[in-house]
């Protein structure tokens, strides 16, 4: 049996959302759902104190088309890319949005809608871009949701054979359905979408304890690379140091 501190680590991505300008978090990426945890700069800097290596920042409000953060974006970026890097996520749909993210110094950007709503835009960015874009799935069930997890997206296990066709670099898998609600991470979903991919799968969603940090280190060999922390952390179930200790920094 491998000693567990021998075994390969796990990458963190502490999540700040961001909506109306403060940072918050969602219940099963319903809006309406949120609670605001203060200022996202601060929330960056804490997790960068801490020891993060990655911070996955993401507009709400234009993830649900309803404006957009770009300015407090920004910021958050500015205050923390010296020694963060970020993945950014949220209404970026078209070559505006994605060049105006890109510019901002963000190390990858998260497709999520996008790339069910425009395939084929959705094949151009990837053969353009490559490592910096990641492509999120969102999940319930079988079934991918779009446009801010109000509408479907189709099957996963299709768009899943399609991306792979296209060259996507790397994959956010989230189960809406365990988003926000401390229950724990869809292990079977990451496993089964690890085993039809040999790109690196991040997993999203539901992460409540460190036990569920230490069960998704045990998925590493399978192909899942990283896990996105959010509600957990602000709720106080654990620190972000006390994480990354478990995930092998």
């Amino acid at each position: 049996m491998t000693d567990f501190n021998q075994s390969p680590k796990l990458t963190l991505l502490p999540a700040i959302d961001v909506a109306d300008g403060k940072a918050v978090r969602l219940v099963r990426g319903e809006a309406g759902s949120e609670t605001s945890f203060g200022h996202p700069v601060d929330a960056a800097r804490d997790f960068a104190e801490q020891g993060a290596e990655w911070i996955h920042l993401v507009d709400l409000d234009a993830a649900f088309g309803r404006g957009n953060n770009t300015s407090v974006i920004k910021k958050v970026i500015k205050a923390v890319r010296d020694e963060v890097s970020i993945e950014l996520s949220g209404g970026i749909r078209d070559d505006d949005s994605l060049k105006a993210a890109l510019s901002t110094g963000v190390k990858r950007i998260n497709l999520g809608t996008a790339a069910l709503e425009n395939p084929q835009w959705t094949e151009a960015v990837i053969s353009q871009y490559g490592e910096q874009i990641a492509i999120g799935l969102d999940v319930r069930g079988e079934t991918l949701a779009a446009r801010g997890w109000t509408s479907e997206g189709g099957n996963i296990w299709e768009v899943l054979e399609r991306l792979e066709q296209a060259g996507a670099a790397r994959y956010v898998v989230t189960d809406v359905n365990q988003d926000g609600t401390l229950k724990g991470p869809n292990i079977d979903l990451l496993r089964a979408v690890a085993e039809r991919t040999d790109k690196p799968v991040i997993a999203s969603g539901g992460v409540s304890s460190l036990d569920d940090i230490a069960a998704l280190r045990e998925l590493v060999p399978t192909g899942v690379e990283g896990a996105i922390v959010g509600k957990a952390l602000y709720s106080g179930a654990f620190t972000l140091a006390a994480a990354l200790d478990v995930a092998g920094d």
